[in-house]
């Protein structure tokens, strides 16, 4: 009796792995289907374009314990300034931490930097101001991670 059953699941598995796909059944010729499939991969396409000269400068910071915000605000507003005085320094950013996924490993601020080039980058890391910002501003962080990038934007 198992054999027999056996023999009907197998029988049974097999028709519906070799059935043929819907599309052809129903009277499609090969070009639409030729056709549909090419859409398919185009809207699943996914076409990465870097951005041209733009490089993004980011720092993630976890300000020491007992910084006062106020010290912290001021922090933030002196590096905010710098894109006043730092010419290849396009714009700048920066939050803290809203993530709901605990992951963000102590780092509290994030300040993101926009620059021109990669030698815009360089400039902006020896600008007097930026280093004499940093000797204020580094002191007051127990953890710091620096991260250089030209954005990639991928387009659908």
């Amino acid at each position: 009796m198992r054999l027999v059953q056996w023999k009907k699941n197998v029988k049974k598995a097999s028709s519906l792995v070799f059935k043929k796909p819907d599309s052809l059944s129903v009277g499609r010729n090969l070009e639409e289907t030729k056709t549909e499939s090419k859409r398919e991969r185009e809207r699943d396409t996914v076409l990465m374009e870097e951005a041209k000269g733009v490089v993004k400068h980011v720092l993630l910071a976890k300000f020491k314990e007992g910084i006062p915000s106020d010290e912290i605000e001021k922090l933030i507003k002196g590096y905010a300034n710098l894109v006043n005085l730092i010419e290849p320094m396009k714009a700048f950013e920066w939050g803290t931490d809203v993530s709901i996924e605990n992951m963000h490993q102590g780092f509290t601020h994030i300040f993101e930097s926009t620059c021109e080039s990669k030698e815009g980058i360089a400039e902006y890391i020896g600008h007097p101001a930026h280093v004499d910002f940093g000797g204020l501003f580094l002191p007051a962080l127990e953890k710091v991670i620096v991260f250089d990038y030209k954005p990639t934007v991928a387009r659908f």
